[in-house]
């Protein structure tokens, strides 16, 4: 393997963990970014949506920019931007609304570019190593979520300001990105005219809808662990205040496991037994959890739910890449991954009013098996994860030749 795939595969992963960090830092202080604007409540579900639908606003215009620029300059200048906008989400102060609304649309779109075009990156990598390690850069992403989350926490214990808690972050992260983007690699050589298209960049829908339905499906379930597991164990299993904080936190631990040993997985057994298998515990967590007759049990639910869920989403941008590429070629990759990735956004926005209304109209454990089911469904779809054919190491293509040795610097 080259120096140059190796320094790619490194910068990358710092990628994905600085995105980990910061979408933590975020989210976990909604609280506090709330209180800091007098933002009513009311009004703080229409910022909420408003962040994941200008991320798939930011998705699909990475998907036309990405004929005719290179995913790593995309992400070279849209991580900056994230990193930016956040800080600018904790400069402002009390009734200054219109700014927070607009770090937050920043924020937004920026995040929607960002995350396209690192999983365009981490898809032509794998490619180019000719083995999966897709899972691996999502493991890295899960572990900066856990020290956003972490860092988030010291802040709030020590009542910081958000500037405070945000600005030494930015301070180390937008210096060190930009200085790791030097060794971004795009993987296969495309041409790219100006004003044209590049090769196969129309991606066949119906192709891609299995997996678009995966990836809702598997973000469905995120966001209903994210959103919902501490009042579910407070209000329905009858935990203490402190303890329903847990189940989160042993969600992103459980997911950063499943990641780390995922690759290895999908090397030696392929890529549709991980997903079968993924979806399989995911559901059995979920039907824990709904069964729990008390705390400690629905954490293990939670538990499992972290080891399964994990797997499906590196796992769904991994076949959404290598099927265009496939039956459309270089320029295809890209483009269903950008188009494939506006379905994390659609399963984010669904999951947690779904499961709200249901739990008030229905019951709550009855709310929990409606993502069971969901996830169950994946099961069907579990043939759209193998390569065709699937020959080499769980249904990855061997090293093509304009596939290594070409950095986004011309290397």
């Amino acid at each position: 393997m080259t120096d140059v795939l190796r320094r790619g595969r490194a910068s990358l992963a710092f990628s994905f963990f600085a995105q980990g960090v910061a979408f933590a830092l975020l989210v976990t202080r909604i609280p506090a970014v709330q209180d800091r604007y007098g933002v009513s409540d009311a009004l703080l579900p229409a910022f909420l949506a408003a962040v994941p639908i200008l991320a798939g606003v930011g998705s699909v215009t990475t998907e036309q920019l990405v004929k005719r620029v290179r995913p790593s300059r995309l992400l070279r200048w849209s991580q900056p931007v994230v990193l930016l906008a956040l800080l600018g989400v904790g400069a402002g102060g009390h009734g200054q609304v219109a700014a927070l609304a607009v770090a937050l649309g920043v924020f937004g779109l920026a995040v929607g570019a960002l995350d396209a075009s690192m999983n365009m990156l981490g898809v032509s990598l794998q490619r180019s190593y000719g083995r999966s390690i897709m899972l691996s850069f999502h493991a890295v992403y899960s572990l900066g979520g856990i020290v956003g989350a972490s860092l988030a926490w010291a802040g709030a214990h020590w009542h910081l300001a958000l500037w405070v808690s945000y600005l030494p972050v930015v301070a180390v992260l937008l210096p060190a990105t930009l200085v790791g983007s030097r060794w971004y690699v795009d993987g296969e050589s495309r041409p790219v005219a100006s004003g044209g298209r590049a090769p196969g960049g129309n991606v066949v829908f119906k192709l891609l809808l299995p997996l678009c339905l995966v990836m809702t499906f598997a973000y469905i379930g995120d966001s209903t662990v994210s959103n919902w597991s501490a009042k579910y164990l407070k209000d329905v299993l009858g935990s203490s205040e402190q303890l329903a904080t847990v189940p989160y936190n042993v969600y992103m631990v459980t997911t950063l496991v499943g990641r780390t040993l995922g690759d290895l997985g999908v090397r030696r057994f392929g890529a549709v037994a991980v997903v079968r298998l993924g979806a399989l515990v995911a559901a059995g967590g979920f039907a824990v959890v709904a069964v729990a007759p008390g705390a400690w049990v629905g954490m293990l639910g939670f538990t499992l739910l972290g080891l399964g869920l994990c797997v499906l989403v590196p796992q769904t941008f991994a076949a959404a890449g290598r099927l265009a590429f496939e039956h459309q070629g270089p320029g295809a990759s890209d483009a269903a991954i950008a188009r494939l990735n506006i379905f994390n956004y659609v399963g984010f926005l669904i999951g947690s009013p779904l499961v709200g209304a249901l739990g008030d109209a229905w019951s709550y454990r009855g709310a929990m098996l409606v993502p069971m089911v969901l996830v169950l469904v994946t099961l069907g779809y579990a043939r759209s994860f193998a390569a065709q054919p699937d020959r080499y190491g769980g249904g990855h293509e061997r090293p093509r030749t304009a596939d290594v040795g070409r950095g986004s610097n011309g290397l």
